[in-house]
């Protein structure tokens, strides 16, 4: 009577080890025991925020150049600018306020985008500007400014039309906060308005913020939904070709504005 071959029992796994990777192990003659990886085994690509951050390095070691030397050259102007605010007014030279900067979640796998618990749009920071406006001037700046302000003192009036107000910002782009190139950071309580009002408003924080952008050598300043749903256009077709030599492009085209007086008041 042939022999009857008993079939080993066979070993079972718990449950939660489904999710763990594993090894199979072939015991076998011609294996000799060899460990093998399972035929399911695939090696992932790099995610899409990896290539973004590499593009990153090259345009934000651009700015932080430009940042740099500007900070060189225009120290003499800014040393007279805040000595001239000294004498003009009372109140600090320079002027704080909350900004929503980068929103990096949209490079990380959804399941960290619940770790914030409040959806602020971005990473908040401090930008700095010269002040403009009086000290007294009754408001807690989280409103549109407007043309022929009341609240804006004569040398302000001056700082804005040509746009020196904003060169205290290369210490935020030298701090990491900033681009000299980018769309400008807004402040917290308009950003949640505006992004109820706009669509797609919160894609524009995908880049850093920046002193300069597309939006400003194109556009003057905005007071209403309408001048910010323009500029808004202007920021995603920046975010699209977004690159070092766009950047450059960009700033070279900033200094004709500056001194011709386009779009500032």
């Amino acid at each position: 009577m042939p022999r009857t071959r008993l079939a080993k029992p066979a070993l079972t796994m718990p449950a939660n080890a489904r999710s763990a990777p594993a090894l199979t192990v072939i015991r076998s003659a011609r294996s000799g025991g060899r460990v093998t990886p399972p035929a399911t085994a695939t090696r992932r690509s790099p995610p899409e925020g990896a290539r973004w951050e590499r593009a990153e390095g090259a345009r934000r070691g651009l700015n932080l150049l430009v940042a740099g030397v500007g900070m060189v050259l225009a120290a003499p102007l800014m040393l007279c600018i805040a000595a001239l605010i000294k004498l003009t007014s009372r109140g600090p030279v320079l002027y704080a306020q909350p900004r929503v900067g980068l929103d990096r979640r949209w490079t990380r796998p959804a399941s960290t985008n619940a770790r914030r618990q409040a959806d602020v749009g971005g990473q908040p920071f401090t930008i700095y500007k010269f002040r403009t406006m009086r000290v007294d001037g009754g408001s807690d700046g989280q409103v549109w400014a407007q043309l022929d302000d009341p609240r804006v003192t004569a040398l302000g009036r001056v700082l804005r039309k040509y746009r020196l107000d904003e060169l205290p910002q290369l210490f935020n782009v030298l701090r990491g906060d900033m681009n000299v190139v980018g769309p400008r950071p807004e402040q917290p309580a308009l950003f949640v308005y505006l992004r109820e009002q706009i669509e797609g408003y919160q894609r524009r924080q995908r880049v850093r913020p920046g002193i300069t952008g597309w939006a400003q050598v194109n556009q003057g300043y905005d007071c209403s939904v309408d001048d910010v749903r323009r500029k808004l256009t202007c920021d995603l077709a920046y975010i699209r070709r977004q690159s070092a030599l766009e950047d450059l492009r960009i700033m070279l085209r900033t200094v004709p504005v500056m001194l011709f007086r386009r779009g500032g008041w």
